[in-house]
């Protein structure tokens, strides 16, 4: 990790502005390196907005790019609903949502470039069109946008949370309560930087509701809605509350569920469509392995 102490020459400068100007990269980068937690300012994290001052200390890892063209691939897509703006797709179980180091292909990115005539280019190449994501292992709806117009309309809505995403999944142990939130900060961990965890060091507030759909012996059906989105934040928080969820190989149980990941699917998704201002809402079935799971738990108690 770099470390470098403010001059003169970078006071009063926003901060993504100054990591760009210090590792001669673009802003757009210095702002992801921000807002993903590989920059520090006197050990804590700041928003790329931050007005940097005379002798702070700045923090910096740059995470290895590999350099590479994202390709269109035919692969199927199942589109629920799609028009000149946006088009909200049901993301299998197992697939990447966008190019990353390890993952340049078969991914929902190179799928829509296949499909898609034009994406909104905000998010640069890596990831056009993508205003949201979900886990690789997790199944259900998320909206892509197909020009700038929309991706910053949809943007808003997840900052001001008038974009509703609703999940629902199977955790360890019955709830003795029906209804909860969980309150609790979300960054990444300083051991192992691929994980997030409930920390106040470096971390973003994160807020999730849950509701209790049905006990078990040993599991619980939950429905969660987020009020943020930070990275894993329902596998973390479920973790956090003594309920990680089954089948998650990162914050889950060893012994669990035998399934290909974490047993958790974005079932409900509502956004107001930024160019009718129509209130949009999509509902889905269960992904087929968790519909087989949760029939076997039901069959059993």
């Amino acid at each position: 990790m770099e470390e470098t102490i403010v001059t003169v020459k970078y006071v009063n400068q926003r901060l993504d502005k100054a990591i760009a100007s210090i590792c001669d990269v673009s802003r757009k980068r210095g702002k992801d390196l921000i807002d993903q937690g590989f920059v520090l300012v006197n050990g804590k994290q700041e928003k790329a907005s931050y007005s940097l001052c005379l002798n702070d200390i700045l923090q910096i890892e740059q995470p290895e790019l590999e350099s590479t063209e994202v390709l269109p691939e035919n692969i199927p897509l199942n589109i629920v609903y799609e028009d000149s703006d946006v088009i909200v797709i049901n993301k299998p179980k197992g697939m990447v949502v966008h190019p990353a180091p390890g993952h340049y292909s078969g991914t929902l990115v190179n799928a829509l470039l296949y499909h898609c005539k034009d994406l909104s280019g905000i998010n640069g190449v890596m990831r056009p069109g993508i205003v949201h994501r979900i886990d690789k292992d997790t199944s259900g709806l998320l909206v892509v946008c197909k020009n700038d117009m929309a991706h910053n309309a949809i943007s808003e809505q997840l900052m001001d949370k008038t974009c509703h995403r609703q999940y629902v999944c199977i955790v360890h142990h019955p709830f003795s309560h029906e209804y909860g939130t969980v309150h609790a900060p979300i960054g990444r961990c300083e051991k192992d930087r691929k994980k997030m965890e409930v920390t106040a060091k470096n971390s973003k507030d994160a807020i999730t509701h849950f509701t209790v759909l049905k006990n078990f012996k040993d599991f619980a059906y939950v429905q969660c809605q987020l009020e943020t989105g930070r990275t894993h934040q329902i596998r973390v928080h479920m973790q956090y509350i003594g309920h990680p969820i089954a089948g998650d190989p990162t914050y889950g149980y060893r012994k669990t569920i035998e399934s290909h990941g974490q047993l958790l699917h974005a079932n409900k998704l509502e956004f107001i469509h930024p160019r009718t201002h129509e209130k949009m809402s999509f509902e889905i079935d269960l992904e087929p392995e968790f519909a087989q799971i949760l029939k076997q738990l039901e069959e059993e108690s």
